[in-house]
């Protein structure tokens, strides 16, 4: 009974190992992209209310899509950057503009200042686009 059962744990497992998909995955390189514009519906909010904020990037090629927001937070400064991915594969290398959104639901009172990474200049220095939140 013992040798039936090893047995079957064995067959089980190389069965488990050979059925696993071998096939390559492609490449994705991510990377940072600027938000080109930003549309927040309402300058003036109540608290504990939520409102979805958009963003627009140009992405280079039909490759590039949105990958996520790097959202980081310093008491009522919120910095916003977006970030691509791309496949590696062979797609157009038309432009477009792409948008994306989150949601902002305060907590607190204040005014909320929000800077959305817009590139760099020429100087290298980091370049953001600024909008302040009322939270009454």
């Amino acid at each position: 009974m013992k040798k039936l059962f090893f047995t079957t744990m064995a067959l089980c497992t190389l069965g488990f190992l050979f059925s696993c998909d071998t096939r390559e995955e492609n490449n994705i390189s991510i990377s940072i992209i600027k938000i080109d514009s930003v549309k927040i519906p309402q300058e003036k909010m109540d608290l504990f209310t939520t409102q979805t904020i958009k963003t627009y990037s140009t992405y280079t090629s039909g490759c590039d899509r949105f990958y996520d927001y790097d959202y980081r937070i310093d008491n009522l400064n919120r910095f916003v950057t977006s970030y691509t991915y791309k496949e590696n594969n062979v797609c157009t290398q038309v432009a477009y503009v792409g948008a994306n959104q989150f949601n902002f639901k305060p907590v607190d009172k204040g005014t909320y200042t929000f800077k959305f990474w817009n590139g760099k200049d020429n100087a290298g220095n980091d370049l953001w686009i600024t909008k302040t939140i009322v939270v009454e």
